[in-house]
């Protein structure tokens, strides 16, 4: 041990010697590294920590909404940044967020622009190169960023939480509008083809495609038929008929389609009924009648907006008091009902009045484009008038749109969707769609319509159902508040197994301010939906979720309530 120390000390020694010979006894220090400390900090501790946190319930809490990795796959980094999937941004961050060519990022709120280019460590933020903790990446085909570098440039006040595990991002600008005062989806490259529905009356759903297409650009561009749309939908019309966008939310709804253009091409009066969808539209919100600034703001977000117009103009070369040909501008005031519908893409709140052919109290015009073609307008687009009677009275956005692998069954009665509503003159009832299980499977989510804004809801399920009073054992599965009127699937919060063969019952209990037939159904209203199915469904409802009875006891109809589930 003694000749140990003894070697130690001289090899302290020589060492000394050494250094100042060859440093001619002068001080010199010409390059300070690191103290070994800071990088075991940055290349062991920081992973450490990391894995750490990922290993447990990370949540985030985004301007009072709560996340957690057991619902999406964000994780912390080892720069200890939380990387957020692109995919929950546009919701959380009440932004614009679309990747561009498969590696770059578009990030827009208010004025602030940022662009993100794939493994990057830097970004262009309002035309200024700025660096990043972390470069935005891709992995598991899902793309992330870091929301610690978002906050920093959307002016988001950013905390952590280590021992709650928790990150927390707050908008410091409160209530200012995140939207500019002039908006172009063109310019985003996030509008579909201009198509031309000829002398059929098919706008319907040439406005639900577009404005569907729209809601996946730039990340999915496609061109979906409005032949199938228009005659494979299970209403009695043809395309001469015309129709409206409740046609299109069910024809989505029930998974018929999407279906592909090229596949089943416009004009030939014929199609192709074997066709199945191509994607899965999992949610459809409908926007209240004039109100101008949620309209924006799912433009901003999501893309095209369906809505409709009184149309006095019947081609494309017709002529009309209420348009102006040399602007493109278009405003109807009067008491006709709408017979027109179009998406809007974009709007100028300094659109000036003089372009419009009748006199305005103001300027402002929403950007719309047309199925008539590119002939019409700026090349298929023109503008309408904030003050146009119809415009924005009735407003649909296709906000949830997924893979056909995001669910194997889909379980329904209702293929024409919402037709009319159902209730005990109050604005809550319970609702319970009884179905088979084909196969040994998860029940994973269950879908419905809010026929009202701020609806809440409660989903259960019911096991091994045999009659209304197995309806007295409902397992609750999720529940909340939706903010606007629409289509909705909500995936459970808990796993429920059923065995193939079993009935079960999804039960709906919501509750609709001012309603007082808060539960949407399918029944026969009139011609267009004379043909119907009423037969193919098992449904009950109730006032007190205590005593049930049969719906057809009350009116002969479905409930609107699907479920989904998965392949055990």
């Amino acid at each position: 041990m003694n000749d140990a120390k003894r070697y130690l000390g001289f090899g302290v020694l020589l060492f000394g010697a050494l250094f100042f010979k060859f440093n001619n006894f002068s001080f010199r220090y010409e390059k300070i590294d690191h103290f070994r400390g800071a990088k075991l900090e940055r290349e062991i501790w920081n992973p450490l920590i990391a894995s750490s946190v990922n290993e447990n319930l990370l949540s985030l809490m985004i301007d009072n909404k709560e996340y957690t990795n057991e619902q999406y796959p964000f994780y912390m980094d080892n720069n200890l940044n939380i990387m957020v999937p692109v995919e929950i941004l546009r919701d959380a961050l009440q932004c614009s967020a679309h990747v561009y060519d498969g590696y770059e990022l578009l990030v827009e709120k208010r004025s602030n622009q940022i662009s993100f280019t794939l493994d990057e460590t830097v970004a262009i933020v309002d035309g200024k190169m700025e660096d990043l903790i972390s470069p935005f990446i891709k992995r598991d085909n899902t793309y992330f960023v870091g929301l610690n570098d978002l906050s920093n440039y959307l002016s988001y006040t950013y905390t952590w939480d280590i021992q709650e595990n928790k990150a927390t991002a707050i908008d410091s600008l409160g209530q200012m509008s995140a939207i500019p005062t002039k908006y172009d989806l063109r310019e985003k490259r996030r509008v579909s083809k201009v198509r031309n529905q000829g002398s059929n009356g098919t706008c319907w759903a040439f406005a639900a495609l577009e404005a569907l297409e729209s809601s996946i650009l730039p990340e999915d561009e496609v061109l979906y038929s409005a032949d199938h749309m228009s005659l494979a939908n299970g209403f009695n019309l043809n395309q001469e008929d015309g129709g409206e966008y409740t046609m299109s939310m069910a024809y989505l709804a029930a998974w018929k389609g999407p279906v592909y253009e090229k596949d089943d091409p416009y004009g030939d009066k014929k199609t192709d009924e074997t066709l199945t969808a191509v994607k899965h539209v999992q949610e459809i919100q409908i926007i209240d009648g004039k109100d101008y600034k949620k309209i924006k703001e799912a433009v901003f977000q999501y893309g095209g907006v369906q809505t409709s117009i009184y149309n006095a103009l019947r081609s494309s070369v017709s002529r009309s008091p209420y348009y102006n040909r040399d602007t493109e501008a278009y405003c109807y005031i009067g008491t006709e009902r709408p017979n027109h519908d179009v998406v809007i893409i974009g709007w100028d709140d300094n659109y000036p009045k003089e372009n419009f052919s009748v006199n305005l109290e103001g300027d402002g015009a929403f950007i719309c484009q047309n199925s008539w073609g590119e002939e019409f307008g700026e090349d298929g687009i023109f503008y309408i008038s904030y003050y146009d009677t119809n415009i924005g009275t009735h407003n649909v956005v296709y906000t949830r749109v997924e893979e056909t692998n995001n669910y194997d069954h889909i379980y329904q009665s209702d293929l024409c969707g919402w037709v009319g509503q159902l209730g005990y003159n109050k604005d809550s009832i319970y609702g319970a769609n009884v179905y088979t299980a084909e196969g040994d499977e998860e029940l994973a989510a269950a879908s419905f319509y809010a026929t009202g804004k701020d609806s809440q809801y409660e989903l259960y399920v019911v096991k091994e159902f045999e009659d209304e009073m197995s309806l007295r054992s409902m397992i609750p599965v999720a529940s909340g508040k939706l903010g606007n009127a629409g289509y909705y699937t909500i995936d459970f919060e808990q796993k429920i197994f059923v065995e193939a063969g079993e009935r079960y019952a999804i039960v709906l209990h919501i509750m609709t301010p001012n309603s007082v037939h808060p539960m949407a159904i399918e029944y026969k209203a009139d011609d267009m939906t004379k043909t119907v199915i009423l037969d193919d469904g098992e449904s009950y409802i109730s006032a007190n979720g205590v005593n049930w009875v049969n719906v057809n006891t009350v009116e002969e109809c479905n409930l609107c309530i699907k479920a989904f589930s998965l392949n055990r």
